[in-house]
């Protein structure tokens, strides 16, 4: 009984391949659509996460945001799909396999969610504990993994006593590197999350300094609050959504939910309007060097912004009943 062999683990081209217009739009349309689906869920984006945190807005009622978050991104598809030519990718043959945990690992993954929802909603605590908790449990099954992978090492098939018949009888081993929830965290950019500290801390200076209420003052007494809001989108286009969200949460200005859920889809998707303006852009810039630019994406802020103005459209449609002020 011979071992089988290995599958072919050849890579695939690349989706696009050297066609760098199509690599270009593509990346505008999965950044409009990263901060499109963020929108609409408490874990979709970090300006949801601060919202929901602070209690101003429920769990559930996230959710009203989901027609105007599709609307949002399908406008801009739609008009960006028209330049791509009607020609399929050269069909590639790959084999994807699980290694062993992955499941768990996911329903791991739910699990967390599910404890970080519920200690907000039915015990008043943060949901950091939640979410700690759950990683804990990841921590104490990565050990697991890591131990396994020691007591069922691979043994090559040509070693003495590594025939393919013993082989079956081991669990199967991981073929990978084995799973180190620490190597993971080591990957984590420090030097964003750094940044973005920074930016907070300035945001709070500039709150105890009392410039942030003259800024609501500015914004949501003169103005009011539907084009405060309009503009928040566009300052997150320049900035970034997750200080200007945490500049409005610094102002508590005295809103509707209606206004509420403005602002947060306005946060969540105006940093589509540059690729700046986002940390998908910033991503999706870093992976597609020299293909997606800063430019490649303003030559297309025109269809991002009709999808945000519709968006907003929308909102106001089907979330009326939540406006009480103007």
């Amino acid at each position: 009984m011979a071992a089988k062999a290995p599958p072919d683990t050849k890579c695939c081209p690349p989706i696009g391949g050297s066609n760098h217009k199509f690599v270009a739009v593509a990346c505008v349309n999965i950044v409009v659509a990263a901060n499109a689906g963020g929108a609409f869920s408490p874990f979709g984006d970090i300006t949801t996460l601060m919202v929901w945190q602070k209690g101003i807005v429920q769990f559930q009622e996230f959710f009203a945001l989901f027609l105007p978050s599709v609307v949002n991104w399908l406008v801009p598809a739609v008009i960006l799909g028209m330049t791509v030519p009607d020609t399929a990718p050269e069909a590639c043959e790959d084999t994807a396999e699980l290694q062993h945990g992955a499941w768990v690992v996911v329903g791991l993954f739910i699990l967390t969610i599910s404890m970080a929802v519920s200690a907000h909603n039915f015990l008043h605590l943060p949901p950091v504990l939640g979410m700690m908790t759950g990683l804990g449990f990841l921590k104490l099954y990565g050990y697991h993994l890591k131990r396994r992978s020691q007591f069922y090492p691979e043994v090559p098939a040509s070693s003495p006593g590594g025939s393919a018949l013993e082989l079956e009888k081991l669990p199967p081993p991981d073929k990978q590197t084995p799973f180190n929830i620490f190597k993971s965290l080591e990957r984590a950019e420090w030097d964003t999350l750094m940044f973005f500290y920074g930016i907070i801390l300035c945001v709070g200076g500039l709150g105890t300094l009392g410039y942030l209420g003259v800024g609501s003052q500015l914004m949501y007494g003169d103005l009011g609050p539907t084009q405060a809001n309009i503009l928040v989108g566009f300052l997150s286009a320049i900035v970034d959504n997750i200080p200007v969200m945490f500049a409005v949460l610094a102002m508590q200005p005295a809103m509707d939910q209606g206004q509420w859920l403005l602002v947060t889809l306005t946060a969540g998707v105006g940093g589509s309007l540059l690729s700046i303006g986002s940390a998908a852009g910033v991503a999706v810039m870093g992976q597609a060097r020299g293909i997606y630019t800063f430019f490649s994406h303003l030559k297309w802020s025109w269809a991002i912004f009709l999808g945000y103005a519709a968006s907003i459209w929308v909102h106001f449609l089907v979330n009326s009943g939540r406006f009480t002020t103007g």
